[in-house]
């Protein structure tokens, strides 16, 4: 009885092994097709990652050797030779470099066009665009009007916004160039009354009163 319940058990054993091989026969081209797709998709990745940061290096190595250069002049030309990136925030970064190099040169044109292509890019990040605002609002004395300046710093005055107080501060020079001395100096009034003014704002904004003839006593 024992031999007979051992060849029975054999024979099962056997059928279930006939059974896996025919499943693998029939089905294992799934189960290879998925490592290979697995094992490739991990390559792939792998490369990717290694191509980006390859290109970031480059990027890196082109700008700090850009800012190296001699001259203002060099520098300029030394950054427009910097190439494009699929990366909008560090085409934003190049762009206000290139500005900063050609305002430094003399070149007001160039760094006004350089700061105007990051702000109208909607794929840059809203930091870089709003810094890039505030640089075309700060240096666009010369060929923007009080009125235009005062028209562009609106969203950067708005709460939780990081230029918010050097906007408000740059609201308070476009007032004194039109006119309006007092409302220059409630603009300022209000920059002490900020709690997250830095010193330096406080600083300056402290002696602006005081030259336009206002009082310290509220602040």
């Amino acid at each position: 009885m024992a031999n007979q319940d051992s060849f029975i058990d054999e024979v099962t054993e056997e059928v279930r092994r006939d059974r896996l091989f025919a499943l693998m026969r029939k089905y294992g081209w799934i189960a290879i097709l998925a490592i290979v797709v697995l094992v490739g998709g991990a390559a792939w990745n792998e490369w990717r990652k290694a191509s980006a940061r390859a290109e970031a290096q480059a990027t890196g190595d082109a700008l700090i050797a850009a800012l190296e250069a001699g001259t203002p002049e060099e520098r300029s030309l030394a950054l427009a030779a910097v190439g494009q990136s699929d990366d909008p925030g560090k085409n934003a970064i190049l762009g206000l470099l290139q500005s900063a190099a050609a305002s430094e040169s003399g070149d007001d044109e160039t760094a006004a066009a350089s700061l105007e292509a990051v702000i109208g890019n909607a794929d840059v990040p809203k930091v870089y665009r709003d810094l890039a605002l505030l640089k075309r609002v700060i240096s666009g004395a010369g060929d923007l009007t009080p009125e235009v300046r005062v028209s562009r710093l609106q969203p950067l005055m708005e709460p939780g916004n990081p230029f918010r107080l050097l906007a408000i501060e740059q609201r308070a020079f476009a007032e004194v160039e039109l006119g309006q001395k007092d409302a220059a100096i409630e603009t300022l009034q209000g920059i002490l009354a900020d709690a997250e003014r830095t010193e330096d704002l406080r600083r300056r904004a402290q002696q602006l009163i005081v030259a336009l003839g206002g009082s310290l006593e509220q602040s």
